[in-house]
C-alpha cells in the first residue's frame, strides 16, 4: 500500500494510568498488549524526524464528561500521567495535547500545531478505537487531514469494539499494520527526509 500525505505525524492517544494497567479506573486490558506496537512506531519516528503527538485527558474535577463515566484522568493525578513505558520525550520534540473530550481536536490546539507543522496525515494508535481513537479520526476527516490507523497499535476493551472502531474508520481512512506502516514509510520517504 502506498501512503497518502508528504508530512506524517505519529498520534499517541490516552496511554496513561487510568487506562492502562491493573489499577486503572478505566482499564483496557488490551491496551497493554499494544504497548511495544507504540513503542516501535515511536523509535521509528524519532530516528526519522517523524513528529510524535501524545494525547492526555486532562479533566477538571467536576467535568460534564463523567455524568456518562466514571471520574478518571483528573489534571495533576497519577491517573492522568502517562504509562512509564510511554513517556513523551521533549528532547526529540514530542508534543503533548491536552483533551477533555473524546477527540484529540475537540476543544485543543491539535489542529493549529498540526497546520503550524504543515502535517497533512495523522498516524493513530492508542486507546479506545471505537470512542477516542474513532472520534478522533474523524475530526482530522473534517479537518481536512489523511489518516491511517494502526490496528496493532490501536485497542478497545474487547475484540468487538475495536473491530467495530477500524471497521468505522476505514471507510474514510487506512488500516495498517504496525510493520506495514513503517515499511511503506520507509519506501515513501527512502528519497527525501521523513520530515
Amino acid at each position: 500500500m502506498s501512503l497518502k500525505g508528504n508530512k506524517h505525524a505519529i498520534v499517541v492517544i490516552d496511554m496513561l494510568n487510568d487506562f492502562i494497567g491493573p489499577k486503572a479506573t478505566l482499564r483496557c486490558e488490551n491496551g497493554e498488549k499494544i504497548v511495544p506496537k507504540i513503542r516501535e512506531v515511536i523509535d521509528f519516528a524519532h530516528e526519522n524526524g517523524i513528529q510524535v503527538i501524545h494525547i492526555q485527558e486532562a479533566h477538571r474535577k467536576n467535568d460534564a464528561d463523567f455524568r456518562v463515566r466514571p471520574v478518571h484522568a483528573i489534571k495533576g493525578t497519577w491517573g492522568h500521567e502517562f504509562i512509564p513505558e510511554l513517556q513523551p520525550d521533549e528532547e526529540a520534540g514530542d508534543y503533548v495535547v491536552q483533551k477533555r473530550r473524546h477527540s484529540a481536536f475537540s476543544y485543543t490546539d491539535m489542529d493549529l500545531f498540526l497546520r503550524e507543522e504543515q502535517i497533512d496525515t495523522v498516524v493513530l494508535t492508542g486507546v479506545w478505537t471505537n470512542v477516542c481513537v474513532r472520534s478522533t479520526a474523524s475530526d482530522a476527516l473534517y479537518h481536512g487531514y489523511n489518516i491511517i490507523c494502526l490496528s496493532d497499535g490501536t485497542a478497545s476493551k474487547d475484540d468487538d469494539m475495536h473491530r467495530s472502531g477500524l471497521r468505522d474508520i476505514d471507510l474514510f481512512g487506512d488500516i495498517m499494520t504496525t510493520e506495514d506502516y513503517i515499511e511503506a514509510a520507509k519506501k515513501k520517504f527512502s528519497q527525501s527526509s521523513l520530515s
